[in-house]
């Protein structure tokens, strides 16, 4: 055995072992070997191995950005092999290599497949070169790039080719981020912090999670600041966040390295209850080491917990990396690493040729020396483990929930829609004891009518204040940063998951929604299915009835910005009274990997439609309310407001003697012009809505938004500009109550009715 460990201890290439890691790892061997999980001669093939797939790793990284061929046995290469224009975020990319190959020795080593994900923006090159190396492959990729100098060079070729097809799609089975092409990817991670936000919330009891994170994601959202807050052993699985500093962005130092380096972020953490544990970036013996301490650590920490030793929060152990931006290869540590480290283009340049060839002849292993490392590391089938790709978080086995009958609220009662969503949701958390619940919010469930939900599941937190709806094991993941709860939710995809918010801050939340449902389209596209349970995210204080706390906080732009995505995986909606609103939610969480928006009152008003009416206009996407034989107006409303005063001015038309029909649009999406076959395939039909709605050329629709947007969203309804008119929202605001929002903005009864009179006339002239 001295000769495998002195062998590895020797180092490969730029791999190098320093002695901290040393020691480590040769305690790790033994520790391994005692507990009869891993022998110490397969410990030692094991770590050699790595060393030489990790220098592969970043010998194909380096390849991806600047090379059109690839030839394994490591010649030199002339200009005809270089990409004349070369892309790729390099040296990120680089830093991930070690980390990566790192997390597949620990599995290796320990038999566990453990999950992945990683927050860093444009590093998926290193994850896609290590997994062709290994055939740790999606399908499409397999098929495309094997193992050999044409599949190898195909690949370089396919990285930022943007070659388009028919279709409109990407042709390449790649990325610049990880996509749904990826194996073992869940995440893009191209909106960065999010990671940092989500990974506490994601395993179940049993899993294993590893999170690769960044200095540079960092600034953009401090995930560490909740982390150590959240966990709990008894309902979340094994977390090890690792953070990556290289200590630069794009165009200078990171803010980190600014202010002290890793001592500062180090003793960041330490205020904030972690553990930090300070390893070889460079290494991947030392990301090994730290996944599978961490792992073990935090077990123990829960055992002591169980035991009645300790206490939460536990110190969440917590591995910072520290590296050089672009390790490994010419141009490492400066900020043109982040990019294209080289000076110029290798096949333009005589002197960047030299230096790619220089720095890849250090990290080049021979095939058949790659080719050993890579089947020593394979030992899945041995361990009877599935491959990383098939990870936990990546293959989901999600129970269809029990789905409460919504309880039929009588016409004419008054109650709120939010209050009517909270009680039928209780029931339906309830029904599901085995559904792990995440329930995201920013200090606004009372405010927001959610008192029963509240009470039920209980503000997570560290120590209960007595009279208050907290709990140490909570399910209402709190905290004043809207980022952060609608993390919580999104991440619990093994279970249900729910985001309450006031409208106008919601807008925050836009970012986490947008990659998520970016994914699970992209997932759709490529004929795979969903398979976690949709998340409603409920803006309720909105616009209309927000008045009083100041145009801040009367904001339509989350639900505006939400039309805009594709509509079969990004729904909105409008509930306009307490059975529309519960026929919303008990829809939603039927369905899989939607994210929907849900426009709700919180004050209340009356119930328009019965329970059996609302699960109809679910299906339908609107409600006929009324139509009058030889009607010659049709009023449309978008949202529990503007319906209240589009009835009130139906009445007063009426009583002028115009015919008139009513209709509830609950879900706009519905009714739009399909960008694509899958949303063609979500959206009515002409037939479908020639069926529904009745023909009525004129029309004035009244909607929650601003005009502009829903005109465009509802083109199939607008009969022409001379015989359609839409009233939205205005962008006028102030401290005012409903009334004074809907006069404000053009919306209160006597100015629709005086809208109606104007399109009339304008026709009869």
């Amino acid at each position: 055995m001295g000769g495998k460990s002195e062998q590895w201890r020797a180092g490969c290439g730029v791999i190098q072992h320093d002695s901290v890691t040393c020691e480590r790892v040769t305690q790790l061997v033994q520790r391994l070997e005692h507990k009869g999980v891993c022998s110490t001669e397969a410990a030692w093939d094991l770590f050699l191995a790595a060393d030489r797939l990790a220098s592969m790793g970043l010998w194909l990284t380096a390849h991806m950005t600047y090379a059109r061929q690839v030839y394994l046995d490591g010649r030199t290469m002339g200009p005809e092999d270089f990409k004349v224009v070369p892309e790729g975020h390099t040296g990120g990319a680089l830093n991930i290599v070690p980390a990566y190959v790192g997390y597949l020795l620990a599995n290796a080593l320990s038999g566990t497949t453990r999950a992945w994900v990683m927050g860093q923006g444009h590093c998926v090159a290193a994850i896609d070169a290590v997994n062709v190396l290994t055939r740790n492959l999606e399908p499409e990729q397999d098929a495309r790039y094997p193992l050999s100098d044409a599949g190898l060079s195909r690949l370089c070729q396919d990285f930022y080719s943007y070659e388009i097809g028919a279709n409109g799609r990407p042709v390449a089975p790649l990325g610049s981020h990880v996509n749904v092409y990826t194996a073992g990817g869940i995440s893009e991670g191209g909106y960065l912090g999010f990671a940092g936000l989500q990974y506490v919330h994601m395993p179940l009891p049993g899993q294993e999670l590893v999170s690769f994170l960044s200095d540079g994601a960092f600034e953009e959202q401090r995930g560490s600041d909740w982390a150590a807050r959240w966990w709990r052993g008894e309902d979340t699985g094994l977390v090890m966040p690792v953070m990556i500093a290289n200590g630069r962005r794009i165009d200078q130092r990171t803010t980190m390295s600014q202010s002290g380096g890793v001592h500062w972020f180090r003793e960041h953490l330490q205020l904030n209850g972690f553990e930090p544990i300070d390893i070889d970036g460079r290494d991947p013996a030392a990301f090994a080491w730290s996944i599978l301490f961490m792992a073990e650590r935090l077990q123990q920490q829960h055992e002591a917990i169980r035991a009645g030793r300790s206490q939460y929060p536990v110190l969440l152990p917590y591995a910072i990396a520290e590296t050089i931006k672009g390790f490994g290869f010419p141009g490492a540590g400066t900020n043109a690493a982040h990019n294209l480290p080289l000076p110029g283009s290798a096949a333009l340049d005589v002197a960047s040729r030299e230096a790619f060839n220089s720095g890849c002849a250090a990290l080049h292993v021979a095939p058949e020396l790659l080719r050993q490392a890579v089947q020593m590391l394979s030992t899945h089938a041995v361990q009877q483990r599935v491959l990383e790709r098939d990870h936990c978080l990546r293959k989901l086995e999600v129970a269809a929930p029990v789905i409460p009958a919504p309880h039929d609220i009588a016409m004419g009662q008054g109650i709120a829609p939010m209050a009517a969503i909270d009680e039928w949701f209780a029931q339906f958390v309830q029904a599901n004891p085995g559904l792990r619940v995440r329930v995201g919010n920013p200090d606004e469930m009372r405010s927001n009518r959610m008192n029963k939900t509240l009470d039920l599941l209980k503000h997570r937190v560290t120590s209960p204040e007595a009279g208050i709806a907290e709990s140490l094991h909570g399910s209402v993941i709190t905290a004043l940063n809207e980022e952060a709860v609608i993390s919580a939710a999104l991440a619990n995809k093994q279970g249900i998951g729910l985001a309450v918010s006031y409208e106008a801050f919601a807008v925050k939340m836009l970012g986490a929604m947008r990659q998520e449902v970016i994914f699970a389209r992209h997932t759709l596209e490529t004929g795979r299915a969903l398979q976690w349970l949709s998340v409603p995210v409920l803006v309720s204080s909105h616009t209309w009835e927000n008045g009083k706390n100041e145009q801040s906080h009367q904001d339509p732009t989350l639900c505006e910005a939400w039309l805009g995505e594709m509509a079969d995986v990004a729904p909105v909606y409008f509930p306009f009274d307490g059975n529309s609103a519960v026929a919303v939610l008990a829809s939603l969480y039927q369905q899989r990997g939607k994210v929907a928006t849900v426009v709700a009152a919180k004050n209340v008003g009356p119930v328009y439609c019965t329970a059996s009416q609302a699960q109809q206009a679910v299906r339908d996407g609107a409600l006929v309310l009324s139509h009058d034989a030889g009607a010659q107006l049709q009023l449309l409303a978008i949202g529990s407001y503007q319906l209240s005063a589009v009835l009130q001015a139906a009445a007063e038309l009426r009583a002028q003697h115009i015919a008139c029909s009513v209709v509830a649009i609950l879900e706009p999406g519905r009714f739009r012009l399909p960008r694509d076959e899958h949303e063609a395939a979500y959206v009515l039909s002409d037939d479908a809505i020639a069926a529904l709605i009745p023909a009525v050329q004129r029309r004035v629709i009244v909607c929650h938004t601003h005009a502009e947007v829903m005109t465009g969203v509802l083109r199939r309804l607008d009969t022409g500009p001379a015989h359609t008119l839409v009233l939205g929202y205005r962008n006028r605001g102030g401290t005012l109550d409903v009334a004074g929002m809907q006069y404000a903005n053009g919306q209160d009864t006597p100015r629709i009715v005086n809208a109606a009179q104007a399109l009339l006339a304008r026709k009869q002239e």
